[in-house]
């Protein structure tokens, strides 16, 4: 295995600059003397949340009071992609403002997303994304204790708030099109046995 210090890093240059992300390669000398650009794309932090609501609060949210209330829920929400020219479900997730932690973001982004707060949040995992293309973190957020906040949705957000029962959640979030933040914190709050 090779150590950082065995390779060295000539120039960085961005090459462009966007309101979402930055864009540009390092220039490498490899550890075997060779020389080769390395390309990146420079992300804010973000954060996906694993937000678990009681059935009482789903009643509340569909209008209504049947069987599908009953038992705990996960709160996903429905959205387009344009990059991709899908809609897909999807926890709610956003950007971690400068100052932010993890843990504030993801009560931030949840009730901004789905016009509920939680009462209690916790960091599952903090990790790296794509790291052969992209210069960005992600963190995992449980949330719970939710209760009626004020929905206030970006410019750029047309979702549609949806509940979908906690043994139901791993199975909808596989239905094609799947997407990464999604399953893999869904996957990792079942391990730790939250789900």
């Amino acid at each position: 295995m090779t150590a950082p210090d065995e390779w060295t890093l000539r120039e960085e240059v961005t090459e462009y600059e966007t309101s979402w992300y930055d864009g540009g390669y390092d220039l490498l000398e490899q550890p075997d003397g060779t020389e080769k650009r390395y390309y990146w794309a420079d992300l804010p932090d973000a954060v996906i949340v694993v937000a678990k609501i009681d059935g009482t609060a789903v009643a509340a949210l569909d209008g209504e009071t049947t069987d599908k209330t009953e038992g705990e829920h996960l709160l996903f929400v429905e959205q387009y992609r344009p990059t991709i020219r899908e809609t897909h479900l999807e926890l709610p997730a956003g950007i971690v403002e400068d100052g932010e932690s993890y843990t504030h973001a993801a009560a931030r982004e949840l009730e901004e997303e789905t016009g509920f707060k939680p009462s209690s949040t916790a960091l599952l995992q903090e990790y790296a994304v794509a790291t052969g293309v992209l210069r960005h973190d992600r963190g995992i957020v449980f949330a719970e204790g939710l209760e009626p906040g004020e929905r206030e949705l970006d410019s750029n957000e047309f979702l549609e708030v949806m509940t979908v029962p906690v043994d139901e959640a791993i199975e909808r979030a596989r239905e094609l099109p799947a997407n990464d933040s999604t399953l893999s914190a869904l996957l990792l709050a079942k391990e730790d046995g939250l789900l």
